[in-house]
């Protein structure tokens, strides 16, 4: 029984499963013997006993999931698997940030979830939100009670159309508060999100098993994409050398 659902494509730092056996083997050499079995883009960081009534889904108070966007002009072949490549426009994540602030806590968020959700409604608590950029990277850290089927990749789908200007601030909240999930159309791509823990209000783990699964990438060099202008390929250059768009986008 795992932790949670997450779909395909999408990575995981510290998934939590449990399971019931009965056999010779103690916890501390299972992680041992599955890694044996188990294709290379699996491993088994730890293992513990823990008691008959513990759950690894239902015990848990928290999830934390991170989106990583690359914001760069040009591709990157070493982030390509683990990043959504957005280089049309400048992304603000000071925008994206105001956003995700005002949905902190607990609200119906039934906007964001995809058909085919088993949950009565779409109520749950979101407890923490950390919007930071480095370069042309931008990370997007979301922890919640739990999170619906889909409701993070359409969350940040929307959220990208906001910091690139496509989209009103507004116009999404109200297409939240409104639990107007026909409005939700655009979803990020599930190879940029990663689920980095789960938590219980009695840790399992110690924190160097289930905090440090995936690494930061870091760019010394930023090239930002160029701000075109609506309907032309006329370019004016800004204060800061580069180039941008003569026209609102």
């Amino acid at each position: 029984m795992a932790a949670g659902r997450t779909d395909t494509g999408v990575h995981a730092a510290a998934q939590v499963v449990h399971f019931d056996c009965a056999g010779p083997i103690p916890p501390q050499r299972w992680p041992k013997a599955l890694n044996g079995r188990l294709p290379p883009s699996i491993r088994v960081r730890a293992a513990r006993e823990v008691p008959r009534d513990w759950h690894a889904c239902f015990s848990a108070c928290h999830r934390r999931y991170r989106y990583t966007l690359y914001n760069g002009r040009l591709p990157n072949l070493f982030l390509q698997h683990w990043c959504w490549h957005r280089y049309r426009l400048p992304i603000d994540e000071q925008a994206m940030a105001s956003v995700l602030e005002t949905m902190l806590g607990s609200h119906d968020f039934s906007a964001f979830m995809r058909a085919g959700s088993r949950r009565r409604d779409g109520i749950t608590t979101l407890q923490e939100v950390r919007v930071q950029r480095q370069g042309d990277l931008i990370t997007v850290e979301l922890q919640a009670s739990g999170f619906l089927y889909g409701m993070v990749r359409l969350l940040m789908g929307q959220l990208v159309a906001v910091g690139e200007g496509r989209l009103e601030a507004e116009t999404l909240l109200g297409h939240w508060r409104n639990q107007q999930r026909v409005a939700i159309k655009e979803a990020a791509p599930a190879h940029g999100l990663c689920l980095l823990r789960v938590g219980y209000p009695q840790p399992v783990f110690a924190e160097a098993e289930c905090y440090a699964g995936q690494p930061r990438f870091q760019l010394d060099i930023s090239d930002p994409p160029l701000i075109r202008a609506v309907g032309s390929s006329d370019l004016v250059e800004g204060k800061d050398g580069q180039q941008h768009g003569s026209a609102q986008v």
